[in-house]
């Protein structure tokens, strides 16, 4: 009897612990999904221009190409240099879904899948209808192209210099309440009339670049260290045509206010001259078509930077990425 009362008093604990635990679950749910529905709704915005879709769960594929060259041109030791190199393109597939304007997302990249890539490249994009910034790091070892001393050209092969990359940019919106980034860039938003904003913004690019094995150049091992930091202004436009298109445009220069270059040649250390204006440029452009609760578009970042001075060495970097996307929402 005692042993009957021991099976059926485990029994009702389980079932009780179980409810218990389900509840609780149910609880905390719920309590995360109003947290999320209270965020996703309360923006200071003007909701004739801008606004929320009326659907909460979003699904994306996106197709990603990105490239990147470095150009320098100047006179270097008497020896007149231009340079023109160029990274291999990186493909990546991705997809996403995002409930309240929170994602999460899967990319593969063909070429590392098929073991071919030996590139790697790190991109992270928050946008706001106030604030927002683009982080893209990249290590290559593909760059390869042209040098040409005193009008003599050389062939660059990959696998020669070894370069990694930062680019940060972040840009404050002044008429977040009627212009909105993320219609054209994350489609969190709804741009619903034509608006433009005023942006100002601030930007970082660092470069480390090494030489280890110059024979085809005929110079000894260099490596290059650049560290910038930019202050400036832009403007931004979204225009909507009918009520299916949105076209974006925007650019946002920045001027060098710090700069720290050096390159060191056989452990001897030289210092980059500074010279006014080095500028760091961040342009944006998006297209997107939307009807019912599906969308279609693409975007383009595109980062271009200057060091130096062509009196001794004026470097050009160059960045940017293509996305293309397709979407619908429930």
């Amino acid at each position: 009897m005692n042993r009957r009362c021991i099976i059926v008093g485990a029994i009702v604990l389980a079932a009780w612990s179980t409810h218990t635990g389900v509840s609780a679950q149910r609880r905390w749910l719920h309590r995360v999904d109003s947290m999320l529905t209270a965020r996703y709704n309360q923006s200071n915005i003007d909701s004739a221009y801008i606004g929320r879709p009326d659907t909460r769960w979003t699904v994306k594929g996106r197709w990603n190409i990105s490239g990147a060259g470095v150009e320098s041109d100047g006179i270097v030791n008497g020896t007149t240099i231009h340079t023109r190199l160029r990274a291999d393109y990186k493909l990546t597939a991705s997809t996403a879904i995002s409930y309240c304007g929170v994602a999460i997302g899967l990319a593969l990249n063909p070429m590392k899948l098929s073991g071919k890539g030996v590139d790697y490249e790190f991109n992270m994009n928050a946008y706001g209808n106030r604030y927002g910034m683009d982080v893209v790091y990249q290590a290559s070892r593909t760059l390869s192209g042209t040098v040409e001393n005193d009008g003599t050209p050389y062939r660059v092969d990959k696998g020669l210099i070894h370069s990694t990359t930062l680019n940060v940019n972040a840009y404050y919106a002044f008429n977040g309440r009627r212009f909105s980034y993320p219609a054209a860039f994350t489609q969190s938003y709804e741009q619903r009339r034509s608006a433009g904003s005023w942006l100002v913004g601030i930007s970082f690019f660092g470069l480390k670049t090494t030489t280890s094995h110059d024979e085809v150049l005929g110079n000894p091992a260099i490596t290059m260290k650049v560290t910038n930091l930019g202050i400036g202004g832009g403007y931004g436009y979204n225009l909507v045509v009918g009520h299916n298109w949105l076209f974006h445009l925007s650019s946002l220069p920045t001027f060098v206010v710090y700069n720290r270059s050096r390159s060191t040649v056989d452990d001897v250390s030289y210092k980059f001259p500074y010279r006014f204006p080095q500028v760091i440029i961040t342009g944006r452009g998006a297209v997107v078509y939307s009807w019912r609760r599906a969308f279609v578009g693409e975007t383009m970042v595109f980062n271009f930077s200057t060091i130096g001075n062509y009196d001794q060495l004026l470097i050009k970097n160059t960045k940017w990425r293509i996305r293309a996307f397709c979407g619908f929402r429930f």
